[in-house]
């Protein structure tokens, strides 16, 4: 697959949009919060002064982060322009990068080790899973990974087949759906969370004015992301296990959570992957 064929999908959710909506709500703590994220992934001692590639930039929210943990070299790649044009102007408006940055527009699709380099460290969270061919993605990705290097990312979780298939069903549908539809969706989804919650004891007005403290994130964007997020596809933690392998890495760390119904999404997992040296 290629970037052209990418754009060629019968439809895909507006990834930029979102972000760029996401943007404007980002501030120093949501940073911090990317921050800690990383550091569950990545040492401090693993990202200084080694370069970084952020496939899949998005906000820049990763990237800007990343680049006050120490690395010296930082690319933030993304197949969308207002995910480029989101990412600049973040970056920009929080005091820039003080290491050598690069912002390009391009699919990981299109990535190539003897064009492009390779780095230290390739981060993509939460982004192949929506690339339309996800094995395909993980693997152009791992490529970019120099010898010894590290390969940071996050994926969609299998839960069970039955609500895997539904999900897909319905963000292929809500990526099409009118305004009104999807807002309608987004109020189900939210009610349903809600009542769930109440059923278990929790309070979700709570849940809500902690999301950004908790994960750096809107509670609103997150659901818009999570309802019409497509293309959209799963993998368990022994897949990715077996795939990685295959391409010469050895597992570092991961953040693996229980398998769930997926009534409510199947959230990611996250991993952290050696290459090897030869």
């Amino acid at each position: 697959m290629t970037s052209s064929d990418l754009k060629k999908l019968d439809t895909h959710f507006e990834f930029g949009a979102n972000w760029a909506s996401f943007a404007n709500t980002i501030d120093e703590q949501s940073i911090r919060c990317a921050e800690d994220g990383f550091l569950k992934l990545l040492t401090r001692e693993e990202l200084a002064g080694k370069s970084l590639l952020d496939i899949g930039c998005g906000s820049g929210i990763h990237s800007l982060a990343a680049s006050r943990l120490g690395i010296a070299r930082l690319v933030s790649a993304d197949i969308d322009p207002k995910c480029i044009a989101t990412t600049t102007a973040l970056i920009k408006h929080h005091g820039g990068v003080r290491v050598a940055h690069e912002v390009r527009e391009i699919s990981v699709f299109d990535l190539e080790p003897t064009k492009h380099g390779t780095y230290d460290i390739v981060y993509s969270w939460g982004v192949l899973h929506h690339t339309g061919a996800m094995y395909e993605a993980i693997g152009r990705a791992a490529a970019m990974v120099k010898p010894g290097g590290l390969f940071t990312f996050a994926l969609y979780r299998r839960t069970t087949a039955a609500m895997d298939k539904f999900w897909t069903a319905e963000k292929r549908w809500h990526v099409k759906a009118s305004p009104g539809a999807k807002a309608r969706a987004n109020a189900v989804f939210t009610t349903l969370l809600s009542l769930r919650m109440k059923l278990t004891g929790t309070n979700f007005d709570d849940y809500v004015s902690a999301y950004k403290k908790d994960r750096g994130a809107q509670y609103a964007h997150d659901v818009s992301d999570w309802m019409g997020g497509y293309p959209y596809e799963v993998i368990s933690p022994a897949e990715v296990e077996t795939l990685l392998q295959r391409l010469g890495f050895a597992a570092v760390r991961a953040i693996v959570e229980r398998g769930s119904f997926g009534l409510f999404g199947s959230g990611c997992d996250q991993f952290t992957y050696r290459r090897k040296q030869a």
